[in-house]
């Protein structure tokens, strides 16, 4: 499987902006080294438009940018969490049959996002708080109360900041949409 240069570039786009976008300046502290960060939206949208190769790494390497600039050190364990939120958020086209690329977005659509945001966020990062307990004895109870806590705080933002973004890019899309119909 070869990359090319196009999918390459967009990783760096994303991940850059993910990785500093992922702050503590740009977000909320709310537990043990987390913070309620809008970065989430970047990530599910550079996952949805591009797709679940570019989410995973866009995931990946933006939640390193994070931790690196952030002096928290590498958690790769997380790193690979947020690789798998943007990896299961890049599902979302092939979900809704490319709706948005029609200029579809519906309540039912919505909803179908919303449920993603925190089956990703769940999934993922559930994953990184059981590698943590495992590879680093980290304990349970703090692993528990930290996947409960990123997993509602970060779907929050997404759908929050996600249904204006996605809404728009809905009718703009429906609007070039309905002008290649017309021609």
């Amino acid at each position: 499987m070869t990359i090319s240069a196009k999918t390459v570039v967009l990783i760096a786009i994303g991940a850059a902006l993910y990785g500093i976008g992922g702050l503590p300046m740009f977000g909320i502290p709310i537990f043990a080294n987390c913070t309620l960060k809008p970065a989430m939206a970047v990530l599910a949208l550079f996952a949805i438009l591009y797709g679940p190769l570019v989410g995973f790494f866009v995931g990946l390497i933006g939640h390193w940018v994070t931790d690196l600039f952030a002096g928290w050190g590498i958690w790769f364990t997380w790193e690979l969490g947020s690789g798998v939120v943007g990896l299961i958020m890049g599902m979302y086209p092939y979900l809704t049959k490319f709706s948005l690329e029609k200029g579809i977005f519906t309540t039912k659509n919505f909803v179908l996002y919303g449920v993603l945001a925190f089956l990703s966020n769940s999934l993922g990062y559930g994953m990184s708080a059981y590698f943590d307990v495992v590879l680093y004895a980290s304990p349970v109870n703090k692993e528990v109360a930290q996947l409960v806590i990123i997993a509602v705080s970060n779907t929050v933002v997404m759908v929050v900041i996600g249904r204006f973004i996605l809404t728009s890019l809905a009718k703009r899309k429906q609007q070039s949409y309905n002008l290649k119909e017309a021609y």
